[in-house]
């Protein structure tokens, strides 16, 4: 996003809300773990599992072939092997769709797949979903959740997303104007209008509609959908968390800031691109490449054009902008061997966790210019890549807001970083009180992770 202390479109989506509710092995270590007490075999906080039973996250996915076999099918089937997923098997039935973005109707073969009802451990404010899929050209899915409230009764299918990899088939979108009264879609998360008044949502069903050209043998294959459910509660400040082992993670440096102007079809071009260059930086972390063949629609003259390749296909035409969080996801998993989830972290010791086991993260966050030290500007909303941090416990970000790649790796001092990111509630530059994003965070990884990983994994909630 724009390094502009400005209103983005999601914080004027969440403004609203507010207003409303006031009523494998991995890649080499660049250095090496100190002998701090409090550190845990992971890497983390002294107790991560009991961390991670306190946090007010809540995680589900269906990934295995007993998960995909458990739902409802109609016109899907499970598919076992080293990656299980689910697939069409036979039509539903057939379906008219209009692009609302290019105005063209067509015909698609669709087939469905209905969770069973996942009970939240905590009663949520808020969801995101989110999504791993391979979309090849003629097919496309969409993503719904319905919820069920603690008054007993339920929201509509809410649509959390429209998504292909490419864009020739249908413009990848997330739907506005979704609300009962009580609850609201904004972009990617559906909240609760008035959370106040002390109603949540206490489980939820997902649904997804798997969709290819009539007559055709193609289909989409999910390999992983899930929500994350949350009741982060409103704070101007979070408590200081112990730092832990200082260590860095080798992670490519990639900057958005000389990609000003290019594609500006795509939010105004590269001084907006904050989450696909994070993305792709850690895509690349993990060793996945884009071919020449699939940069080749990238003017030559420009440089680090998988960036751009990243934009694009990021790009949410409803939004107007690549800051979709479950977009950028997914699209890190069209990458072979890896998968991609949107989560909620309680502390910078969680952080610690993720990197000691190897894993890097991307963090979102908005601050004043003066709250960061060293950053140089101020944001409504910006993601960086969480690479490390040092023996005082400051953290390591690659920041793509850097006026060039070499200047991309940043050292930010931890307790500021930790408040401005853990935070729901600021002061914007005008003295009013906005929204803070409360942790959000993406979390990209192998599709088969080793078992450090995994340990790691899920002491931060995440299976």
């Amino acid at each position: 996003m724009s390094r502009a202390e400005q209103p983005s479109r999601r914080t004027l989506l969440a403004a609203a809300a507010v207003a409303a509710a006031a009523s494998s092995a991995g890649p080499a270590f660049a250095g090496t773990a100190t002998g701090r007490s409090a550190a845990s075999p992971t890497g983390g906080s002294a107790d991560p599992e009991r961390a991670a039973g306190a946090r007010p996250v809540d995680n589900r996915a269906w990934t295995s072939y007993s998960d995909w076999r458990g739902g409802t099918a109609e016109g899907t089937r499970a598919v076992a092997g080293v990656r299980p997923g689910l697939v069409i098997a036979k039509a539903a039935g057939t379906t008219d769709h209009t692009d609302p973005h290019t105005g063209d109707t067509a015909v698609w073969e669709y087939a469905t797949w209905t969770s069973p009802v996942h009970r939240l451990t905590v009663p949520a404010t808020e969801a995101i979903a989110s999504w791993n899929a391979r979309t090849p050209d003629g097919t496309w899915i969409q993503v719904e959740l319905k919820g069920a409230y603690t008054d007993g009764t339920d929201t509509p299918w809410y649509v959390m997303g429209r998504w292909a990899a490419g864009d020739q088939d249908i413009r990848r979108t997330s739907v506005d104007g979704q609300s009962d009264g009580r609850s609201t879609v904004w972009t990617d998360t559906l909240a609760v209008d008035a959370p106040a008044s002390g109603l949540r949502l206490v489980s939820y069903r997902l649904r997804l509609t798997l969709h290819r050209r009539p007559g055709t043998a193609l289909t989409p294959t999910v390999w992983r959908l899930g929500a994350m459910g949350s009741d982060v509660p409103d704070r101007f400040t979070v408590p200081a968390s112990t730092p832990g082992p200082a260590r860095e993670l080798i992670v490519p440096r990639y900057s958005q800031e000389i990609h000003k102007g290019q594609y500006p079809e795509y939010d105004n071009g590269g001084e907006a691109w904050c989450s696909p260059t994070s993305s792709q930086m850690i895509i690349e972390y993990w060793g996945g490449r884009l071919t020449e063949e699939q940069l080749a629609w990238v003017d030559p003259s420009y440089a680090d054009p998988q960036v751009c390749h990243a934009a694009r296909h990021t790009y949410d035409h409803q939004y107007a902008g690549c800051g979709n969080w479950p977009f950028n996801a997914a699209y890190a998993a069209t990458f072979e061997g890896l998968q991609g989830v949107v989560t909620r972290l309680g502390s910078l010791s969680d952080l610690e966790t993720l990197i000691g086991a190897g894993i890097p993260a991307i963090t979102s966050q908005s601050f004043r210019e003066e709250e960061l030290t060293g950053a140089g500007y101020g944001t409504s909303g910006h993601l960086m890549t969480v690479i490390g941090f040092t023996e005082d416990g400051d953290v390591i970000a690659n920041d793509p807001a850097s006026p060039d790649n070499e200047a991309v790796r940043r050292v930010y001092r931890r307790r500021e970083w930790e408040n401005i990111w853990l935070r729901t509630k600021r002061y914007n530059a005008s003295g009013k009180v906005v929204s803070g994003t409360g942790g959000v965070c993406y979390l990209y990884f192998p599709a088969r992770p080793t078992s450090r990983m995994r340990k790691a994994l899920a002491a931060v909630g995440v299976r």
